[in-house]
């Protein structure tokens, strides 16, 4: 099989809008959480979000062509710009038809729904927004990266919910190994920071409602006090490469993308399996798809959303896919600082573990002060460490079930 490598990556989140920033907020254990400013959450049982700041879509793109998109399609071509540029692509000769796109999605435009269906009641069908369909749906944010740099590969789109960005960079491996493309924009992006989304999360009760007054402190992954996850947004990409290809054009390699795994719990709409069975399973693939023994990585990048069902759940997850060097290994949520980027959250995370691998530095889970009992592992509380990293892997699971995990490694 041809191996992929990873040359350059971009992110939009909630602690920075570049790599540095981004990175030199995770480190440091920068908060991105924050009362909601999007709408008026005043009646809302949680208020609190991690919303994307200081974002100027004209950096990236006309401002033109910036109102034909939804958020979530400004924040993915603005990562997407960003990750082809550190890739050393502008300019570079690449055969735009053996280049692809494959991104994650899980909500689309849903402020463009909200907008068109309250144009719908007030005034009528006629004063709808026009470009209500393609500006909603949640293909648009990969076709307009395409139309960005004119790629003619295939550009597609998974839909896995909070899995996706996991789900579409294992997909990007596998296009990469399977011949059908040199190289692939690949990564997931979301925002639905929204009265509609927000009030649905409400209902479900999976968000944090108890730190309304502090939001700093509402999301703490593995914490004995935590009850829920706060919403986020942004987007995160990377270009996935063959080595050949990369070799080729004199490009740096960051980090080797080894290896993917995916399962299916198959068995509760929104709850994950209580054993933690099918997720250790998609990390056990991954592992192997790698050739990647599990006591060879040193770290964990848990999907660790803050939920009193969750964080459990994935601690056992770990110990049956790594045995006795879960205990050894250092695990974190980095969901403490971003918040829960829903389809983001997978592709952000993979960025987590390639820097980390790259700086040799384990990010902290902040707000960890009292560990729940059946969180037994290092999650490294509240204050992140050096250490050489071989290989890291990252975790996410989505609604419906969906498990994915990728595996990253020093490249040689």
């Amino acid at each position: 099989m041809r191996k992929a490598v990873i040359t350059g990556m971009g992110v939009v989140s909630p602690v920075g809008n570049d790599i540095d920033t981004f990175w030199a907020s995770i480190k440091a254990g920068k908060s991105g959480l924050g009362p909601i400013t999007r709408f008026d959450a005043t009646e809302f049982d949680s208020r609190v979000a991690a919303e994307v700041k200081g974002f100027d879509p004209s950096l990236y793109m006309d401002r033109k062509d910036a109102r034909k998109m939804a958020l979530f399609t400004q924040f993915a071509v603005a990562a997407a710009v960003q990750a082809w540029k550190d890739a050393g692509l502008d300019g570079a000769s690449v055969d735009l038809g053996r280049t692809a796109v494959m991104l994650g999605n899980g909500i689309g435009g849903i402020e463009i729904f909200e907008q068109s269906h309250a144009k719908l009641l007030e005034s009528g069908p006629s004063r709808m927004l026009p470009l209500t369909v393609p500006m909603m749906i949640g293909n648009e944010a990969a076709g307009n990266i395409a139309i960005r740099f004119g790629i003619k590969g295939p550009v597609q789109t998974a839909v896995t919910a909070c899995a996706s960005g996991s789900d579409a960079i294992g997909q990007a491996l596998d296009m990469i190994r399977a011949g059908r493309a040199d190289v692939v924009v690949a990564g997931g992006t979301e925002a639905a920071i929204s009265a509609f989304a927000v009030g649905s999360f409400c209902m479900l009760k999976a968000l944090s409602t108890s730190y309304n007054d502090d939001p700093a402190k509402a999301s703490r992954p593995f914490d004995a006090a935590r009850d829920g996850f706060v919403i986020g947004e942004g987007a995160g990409v990377m270009i996935v490469e063959s080595e050949e290809h990369a070799k080729a054009r004199g490009a740096r390699v960051i980090v080797e993308l080894a290896g993917y795994g995916a399962s299916c719990d198959a068995y509760h709409i929104t709850a994950p399996e209580p054993s933690g069975a099918g997720g250790a399973r998609a990390i056990s693939l991954a592992l192997e798809d790698a050739g990647v023994a599990p006591n060879q990585v040193a770290y964990y990048n848990a999907h660790g959303t803050s939920t009193p069902m969750n964080d459990p759940i994935e601690t056992r997850m770990v110990k049956a896919a790594f045995g006795d060097h879960a205990y050894a290994m250092k695990v974190s949520s980095t969901k403490s600082m971003t918040g829960h980027m829903i389809a983001a959250a997978g592709a952000v995370e993979a960025i987590v573990c390639a820097l980390a691998i790259r700086d040799g530095f384990f990010p902290p889970t902040v707000n960890l002060d009292k560990p729940d009992e059946e969180c037994d592992l290092d999650y490294v509380p509240n204050v992140g460490v050096s250490g050489p990293i071989e290989a890291a892997a990252s975790g996410s699971l989505g609604f419906g079930g969906h498990n994915a995990c990728l595996v990253l490694r020093k490249y040689r």
